[in-house]
């Protein structure tokens, strides 16, 4: 998308946005990654490249660390929506847009080759059958994150909604085992470098985990229960309100004003996803998984 044109300049371009969300370790980059591979000139949208620098991460106001985690501060939620409606738009990835992807390093789970061929094959014939049928260029963005299904104006910009669900004893080992993260690039050519400290997944991580997704299923059910049913048109609604909340006329001051569109806003966050396919990430091997995602591609085209 950086830097793309189509193979017709007079063409115009639909942008398809593929959210894969879940928890930090669930799966998500690894599986983006090898979506990329097969997905005509697309392109991976990183939501921790929207962190915020890190002087201005919030503090835990009860373990006194920086709380990477909390959706209300872990991500800047106007820059992320800002951007994706931007790139809906124009179908382009800005010139200034930086990530961290390629300092943070994945284990390496393969997908056989032939596979991958195959499902290359697939997606270049719908390329080119809807740009000779429709004159429309589709152009394709992976978008990842550990809090995607948080904000309404992110959920509202992804045309396919995928969640990988993993269990909390796989996540916390998995965290473990990881060195250390490197965070957003947008402020610094390298970012800066996080370790968890002692303790910090059970006091931060997993609680803010469980903030951020608790509402999307049945009965507050992360482990087991369906995804809440909802349709698009509310949460269209709610992402036009939390991008511009409107306060009534009234003598209060610039303070209690920012506060009452702070509650509101925060209101309208971690509701139930629509069209959201939970997949059981834990039970199934990468294979499966990018099959799955793949079939739902597909079906755009129908």
């Amino acid at each position: 998308m950086n830097g793309y044109s189509p193979s017709q300049p007079n063409l115009s371009k639909k942008v398809i946005f593929i959210g894969v969300g879940g928890a930090t370790c669930s799966g998500k980059t690894t599986l983006a990654k090898h979506l990329r591979s097969v997905l005509p000139g697309s392109v991976i949208i990183h939501q921790d490249d929207f962190a915020p620098p890190e002087e201005l991460v919030p503090i835990h106001p009860i373990h006194n660390v920086q709380d990477w985690d909390d959706p209300e501060g872990a991500i800047d939620w106007p820059r992320m929506v800002t951007f994706l409606r931007r790139v809906k738009e124009t179908g382009i990835l800005p010139e200034d847009h930086k990530s961290h992807d390629g300092l943070n390093k994945q284990d390496p789970m393969p997908i056989p080759q032939d596979v991958l061929d195959q499902w290359r094959s697939r997606f270049q014939e719908m390329q080119d059958s809807v740009r000779n049928s429709s004159g429309v260029e589709l152009v394709w963005g992976l978008v990842d994150g550990f809090l995607l299904y948080w904000h309404p104006g992110v959920i509202q910009a992804l045309d396919t909604r995928i969640f990988l669900r993993v269990s909390y004893p796989t996540l916390k080992a998995r965290r473990e085992r990881r060195f250390g993260y490197h965070t957003a690039v947008q402020f610094s050519p390298e970012g800066s470098f996080w370790r968890d400290p002692p303790g910090y997944w059970d006091d931060i991580v997993w609680p803010a985990y469980l903030k951020a997704h608790e509402r999307i299923f049945e009965g507050g059910d992360i482990d087991h229960g369906s995804a809440a049913l909802v349709d698009d048109e509310q949460t269209a609604t709610v992402s036009d309100k939390a991008m511009k909340i409107k306060v009534p006329e009234q003598n209060i001051t610039q303070g209690e004003m920012q506060a009452s569109e702070s509650k509101d806003e925060l209101s309208r966050c971690g509701q139930p996803v629509p069209r959201l396919l939970v997949l059981p990430a834990e039970d199934l091997t990468m294979e499966q998984l990018f099959t799955a995602v793949c079939d739902r591609l597909l079906s755009l085209n129908s």
